[in-house]
């Protein structure tokens, strides 16, 4: 495991002094390329094998509740720098304006009784993530890492977390150690140390593992089968 960051310089805002460091080159490692260079094979893959299928599921999200197909979104990637996020819709057209401002708990709950029937399947599934393949090809996110923030949430962390800039030294993911280990109880300091885990160790051996493991509870879910405790 690498040797700890060092923590951010003295500047304006502690948002500010936290970007400006992840900014800053030195955090790259040769293991990216290669990580890099599996993104886009398998991104695009993924993008031409589902095709099809991904239409009838924007046909599918219009029929049932109109329009937009797609959910974007605003995150921050790597280094600070944001980027839009695309997701089929899951929640009621204008649930974003009436769940604007909310956070954490408050956001889940209010969150939970906007999703379709439709989008609850897709969220189940994780098929409404697929889209974000489109975020991968781009080079805004990875297949593998942590998950991506919303900027106002992530200027949040930051006050409260010294560490959680450090997410930033790679791309966000659409999946990750902490997407597969955490659960409702798990509070963002754990979450991030599985981030931070990721960041010390990436190789592409484990990068293969987390997919694996990944397409396992996709399929367990859509099974119907319970997800698994945490190791």
């Amino acid at each position: 495991m690498s040797a700890p960051i060092a923590p951010p310089p003295a500047g304006d805002s502690t948002l500010d002094r936290v970007l400006a460091l992840a900014a800053v080159p030195g955090h790259a490692r040769s293991v990216d390329l290669a990580l890099r260079t599996l993104d886009v094979t398998l991104a695009g893959a993924a993008l031409v094998v589902l095709a099809v299928p991904m239409g009838a599921v924007a046909a599918g999200v219009a029929a049932a509740s109109g329009r937009p197909v797609f959910y974007r979104g605003r995150r921050v990637g790597r280094a600070g720098r944001p980027f839009q996020t695309f997701k089929f819709r899951t929640l009621h057209p204008g649930a974003e304006d009436r769940l604007a401002g909310l956070i954490g708990a408050d956001l889940d709950a209010r969150a939970e009784a906007e999703i379709t029937p439709l989008g609850r399947v897709l969220r189940q599934t994780h098929v409404d993530e697929l889209p974000q393949l489109i975020c991968v090809l781009r080079g805004d996110m990875s297949i593998v890492g942590p998950r991506p923030v919303r900027p106002a949430f992530f200027a949040q962390l930051v006050e409260e977390i010294p560490q959680y800039w450090q997410r930033l030294v790679v791309p966000p993911g659409l999946t990750g150690m902490a997407q597969l280990r955490m659960t409702r109880s798990i509070g963002w300091e754990e979450k991030l140390a599985h981030d931070l885990e990721w960041i010390a160790d990436r190789s592409v051996a484990l990068y293969l593992r987390i997919i694996l493991a990944t397409v396992i509870r996709v399929v367990r879910r859509s099974l119907g089968a319970p997800d698994r405790e945490p190791s």
